[in-house]
């Protein structure tokens, strides 16, 4: 690694040449290519010293067929970003110690390795290895003083503490007692569980902290290091229910949890710990309405840290929050807040009084940092895809431009917000975005792309489907129907039990607004979707016939078959009962059972080996419309997840879509 000033000199001229090169007029519509190129900016970090902003840089390597990620830094006042970590390995979680002396990091540098601490000293060097640890680690994070580091471990197998590499990889049989057995990206799970560590940076063995048949998360140190505040659910049997609490565990601890206590009781999910600059108090997220599963608002409450009652502040507040974090000066919270198609900052004094939105407007916020009077931002907007921004004296600015010299010449489509109403009178909103050239007097090809989740919600960020459809001539409506978050838990909490039914009158009401506002060809409607995304356009496609082609992408049908087959056996559950008991609602809800009424073309598609919604639905789906004499076709991505990771592939898919409805929907031959 060369000093620092040489490096940014350098990268200085190549700055200059590149703003000047890309001061041109957008003179085309993105391609696949151009969409494979772009890199996604996560993590951001500011330094001690509010200098610098360090964050994350992915960007997939097609040589390797693989994405890859680096760790970069930017001067939080402005200037080049620096990249801090080589080609060739991922690096991730990027953590500045106190002293502002080094940026800390996760890597692996071979495929051979386990993933270590390392640390990079900020004025020059190569970095080094912090841990040895046989497990490798899964997060870590400096102490307040910098003289010790919070590690996530994975309790170790036994084949990865001894010396013989070979015998660690031989195949060894799953042995399975868990209730909750398997886990998309994880595989079946065991009882090899993660905890919470700490080491001196120079030592070679950490000191356990917790222990048991539990998992440990989302650690955080007390402001004066004495004490470390982590997520668990340790209930008698914690895969029968999601009651996770706030537990405080002395950082000194030299047995493995003698000093733990519960700080929180209530029989929901809590999370999200933050600590008060004094450490008299712990920010968090809570549910107060558990029985309602994935569509309860969450809220956000205050409790001491020494225990008792909770206090929720916004009650009223039906909207979601994520990230919450006290103010510098502990008088005030900051927190995400997830409304009406963006995700904004906010704050509340400490009170629960003067709710303020403090960074608001047509964009979304996935991320942000503060120190003192800085804050640091993770943002993106409709046609830009998410960079480093910095808000300071009621100002937003940019500060990273990672992607900016890639798109300088593609044009941007119009992406408009729309409201309408349902069959029911109820408000509905979306966006929609116009193709590349729109014409107010022509009709265009209109593809309906369904979110998933279904508690998600699309907002103002740069979403790659859309912008790929409008530079190949399609409207595009993304709706944000019934199920959707960002609009209270009433709102959500409609799809309870009733999966395709108010969301699927939604969708299409929204193709109706677009018809009737003259730029959708009814004649030529596409739909599609991953995740619940999928799982809606089976219903769509089973209760209407205006659509030319459709692509269910990682979707669910026969609802049953997936009782213990995909990861959710405890919110099935909750939201539908035991299969064997409740047998007319899981069949009920079930799209395979009205396969024959399909008339759309659909391609089905997804990964191999996804856990999280099986490609065991797509193969019914496929077979028996097949079976039905339909135009249809099955994708499978071997070796993939929920999602599809590798870029041949993602490039494959993109293909396929722009195929797909290519023919069906436009006719081209």
């Amino acid at each position: 690694m060369k000093h620092l000033s040489l490096r940014i000199f350098l990268l200085c001229l190549f700055m200059f040449s590149a703003t000047y090169n890309n001061a041109q007029t957008p003179s085309r519509p993105i391609q696949i290519d151009d969409i494979l190129s772009l890199k996604a900016v996560k993590d951001p970090q500011l330094s001690p010293d509010g200098q610098w902003i360090a964050f994350t840089v992915t960007e997939m390597d097609m040589k390797k067929d693989k994405p890859e990620t680096r760790i970069y830094m930017v001067p939080s006042k402005g200037g080049v970003s620096i990249a801090m970590t080589a080609k060739g390995y991922s690096a991730s979680q990027p953590r500045w110690s106190p002293d502002n002396k080094y940026l800390s990091f996760l890597a692996s540098k071979t495929e051979e390795e386990k993933t270590q601490v390392w640390r990079l000293n900020r004025l020059g060097g190569e970095a080094e290895p912090v841990t040895k640890i046989p497990q490798g680690v899964s997060g870590h994070d400096w102490s307040p003083k910098g003289d010790r580091l919070l590690l996530s471990l994975r309790d170790p197998k036994p084949e990865e503490l001894t010396e013989d590499k070979e015998d660690d990889k031989k195949a060894k049989p799953y042995v399975i007692d868990r209730l909750q057995f398997k886990q998309d990206y994880e595989g079946y799970l065991d009882r090899y569980r993660t905890h919470l560590y700490v080491i001196v940076p120079g030592d070679s063995i950490p000191t356990q902290l917790t222990s048991g048949d539990f998992d440990d998360s989302d650690a955080k140190w007390s402001p004066d290091g004495t004490a470390i505040a982590f997520v668990s659910n340790r209930s008698e049997n914690p895969d029968a229910n999601s009651n996770n609490d706030i537990w405080i565990v002395s950082s000194t601890d030299q047995e493995k949890g003698k000093s733990l206590r519960q700080l929180t009781t209530d029989p929901n999910d809590d999370n999200s710990p933050a600590w008060s600059p004094d450490g008299k108090q712990i920010v968090y997220r809570t549910i107060i309405d558990p029985k309602s599963i994935w569509y309860a608002t969450n809220k956000l409450a205050v409790i001491s840290a020494t225990g008792g009652t909770r206090k929720l502040l916004l009650d009223d507040l039906d909207r979601n929050i994520n990230q919450p974090e006290f103010s510098a000066d502990g008088k005030s919270i900051y927190f995400r807040l997830e409304e009406s198609g963006t995700d904004v900052l906010a704050s509340v004094e400490v009170s629960g009084k003067n709710l303020d939105r403090v960074v608001a407007g047509d964009f979304s916020i996935s991320d942000f940092d503060q120190k003192g009077s800085q804050i640091a931002l993770l943002l993106s907007k409709a046609n830009d895809p998410y960079e480093i921004y910095t808000f300071e004296n009621k100002a937003i600015t940019k500060r990273s431009m990672i992607n900016e010299a890639l798109l300088a010449d593609i044009q941007k489509p119009t992406v408009e917000k729309i409201h309408f109403k349902s069959a029911d009178g109820t408000e509905i909103e979306g966006f929609v975005v116009k193709p590349i050239g729109f014409d107010a007097s022509k009709k265009y090809p209109t593809l309906l792309w369904i979110h998933g989740g279904p508690v998600a919600q699309y907002q103002f960020e740069f979403d790659p489907e859309p912008q790929l459809f409008a530079a190949n001539g399609y409207v595009t409506l993304l709706i944000n129907p019934r199920g959707s978050s960002g609009y209270g838990q009433a709102f959500s909490e409609a799809l309870f039990a009733e999966w395709g039914v108010k969301d699927f009158e939604d969708v299409m009401a929204g193709v109706d607004h677009a018809i009737a506002a003259g730029y959708a060809d009814p004649d030529k409607l596409g739909v599609g979707g991953w995740s619940y995304g999928g799982i809606l356009t089976n219903y769509v496609i089973t209760k209407s016939t205006r659509f030319k082609g459709a692509i269910s992408g990682a979707s669910e049908a026969l609802y049953r078959a997936n009782y213990g087959h995909d990861h959710y056996q405890l919110t099935w559950e909750l939201e539908l009962g035991l299969p064997w008991e409740n047998v007319e609602i899981w069949e009920k809800l079930s799209p395979f059972n009205d396969v024959a009424k399909i008339t759309t073309p659909t391609l089905w598609i997804g990964g191999e080996e996804d856990w999280n919604v099986p490609i065991l639905n797509s193969e019914q789906m496929y077979q028996a419309t097949k079976r039905l004499g339909l135009d249809t076709q099955l994708v499978v991505y071997p070796g993939e997840h929920h999602g599809i990771k590798r870029p041949s592939f993602n490039k494959d898919r993109y293909e396929r879509y722009l195929a797909w409805f290519g023919k069906h929907v436009k006719g081209l031959k």
